[in-house]
């Protein structure tokens, strides 16, 4: 499809998607839009509480500033499971295998029929979190692929119209909620190889990950003066909307792909606009956008080998790392054992860290037995010996 002729589609689907944003639904399955959406979890999870469930021991702070007591909670917090778990997961080659392998878009959505998450268990992920002596989770909710694993209106390519026909976000939001676990919301920011006018990094010394070096061009993507970062700015706000007003209490934003932002003029993509949305929609919300952008962001979340990016140290930091090679589910790779993960937990809080320790879960949303021994034995560790690096 030309530019044009997609220009022209999009305005036709923005009345039907009730969206001001040009969204990747022209590249939907057939037959797999539903105007009929589901409604937003139970009420109780989803109802504005006065006070975040998550934010409980902290009252009398949040009474004068929301803000204040979510950082003092976060850094009381001290580990986090981070979980990267999506279509990239079916195959096990990795999270940015769309890229390496150059699928075209239409052919990529095809694994939506085969995403099932079967075995994706939003409760037994957040007592293996309990059980590793974990405060929070954050759930990879869209990756560089452009899948979404919740009820998005913004387009159809996500849980909702695959096989599983789930939301996995309102799944986790009450598992979470039920288990006082904060919750946080990891959206690929930077990248976004589904969406027309999703950023381009024109300056990358290379070929670039933010588009896919397609031969021939992708059909679906929009280019030459066709093209408008301002499309993808506007579906990137209305998606943190849905993520901040259907799911309750969101401990916070954690935003990936800084190197886009940060290559150019980042005012383009309008970053304090969005942080200011959601601080507005839940005051008590935290941003991280790994090692800062604007330098607005409530912490930094680099990950190990960017920690010296990180400038300002006058702000909470987290340092994530996964426990097997490749973030998400990579077949016959490695699994780190507890003696490294404890180790790690050490040197993070030695350095007034946090940990954000991930795991992958394989293709139908099963966590692997070595990552599950290690959380546990992570778990007896702290329980007999105190938190490592406060022993």
């Amino acid at each position: 499809m030309v530019a044009k002729q997609y220009m022209e589609k999009q305005l036709s689907r923005r009345d039907l998607l009730k969206a001001s944003v040009v969204s990747g639904s022209s590249m939907m399955l057939p037959g797999c839009f539903n105007s009929s959406r589901s409604k937003p979890i139970s009420q109780n999870i989803a109802e504005k509480a006065s006070l975040p469930y998550h934010l409980q021991d902290y009252a009398n702070l949040y009474k004068k500033s929301p803000r204040q007591a979510a950082l003092k909670w976060f850094t009381e917090a001290k580990f986090g499971l981070f979980i990267h778990y999506g279509l990239y997961s079916l195959d096990g080659i990795h999270p940015f295998e769309q890229w390496r392998l150059k699928t075209p878009v239409k052919e990529y959505e095809k694994k939506m029929h085969r995403f099932t998450a079967e075995k994706f268990n939003a409760q037994a992920i957040c007592d293996l979190a309990l059980e590793a002596e974990m405060k929070y989770v954050n759930l990879v909710a869209k990756h560089c692929e452009g899948f979404c694993l919740w009820d998005t209106r913004q387009t159809a390519f996500n849980s909702v119209n695959a096989a599983a026909q789930r939301d996995l976000v309102a799944e986790m939001a009450e598992a979470c909620s039920k288990r006082q676990l904060g919750l946080f919301i990891f959206y690929e920011h930077g990248f976004d190889w589904r969406h027309p006018h999703g950023p381009r990094k024109r300056d990358w010394p290379g070929p670039s990950i933010t588009e896919i070096p397609y031969s021939p061009l992708e059909p679906t993507y929009a280019y030459g003066d066709a093209y408008d970062l301002n499309h993808y700015v506007d579906y990137v706000s209305a998606q943190i909307e849905e993520l901040l007003t259907n799911y309750g209490p969101i401990a916070g934003i954690w935003l990936d792909g800084a190197s886009v932002p940060a290559s150019g003029d980042h005012r383009k993509f309008h970053l304090q606009m969005l942080y200011d949305k959601i601080h507005r929609l839940q005051p008590h919300a935290l941003i991280s956008y790994k090692w800062g952008i604007t330098g607005t962001e409530d912490f930094y979340a680099p990950e190990k080998g960017q920690i010296k990016r990180v400038n300002d140290r006058s702000k909470p930091m987290e340092i994530c790392e996964p426990l097997n090679a490749g973030w998400g589910h990579v077949k016959d790779a490695k699994h780190r054992a507890a003696d490294w993960a404890i180790q790690r937990l050490r040197e993070d809080r030695q350095a007034y860290a946090n940990f954000l320790l991930n795991i992958g879960p394989l293709g139908d949303g099963s966590i692997h037995p070595q990552d599950i021994e290690t959380l546990k034995a992570v778990g007896r560790h702290i329980r007999k010996h105190g938190f490592p690096g406060q022993e």
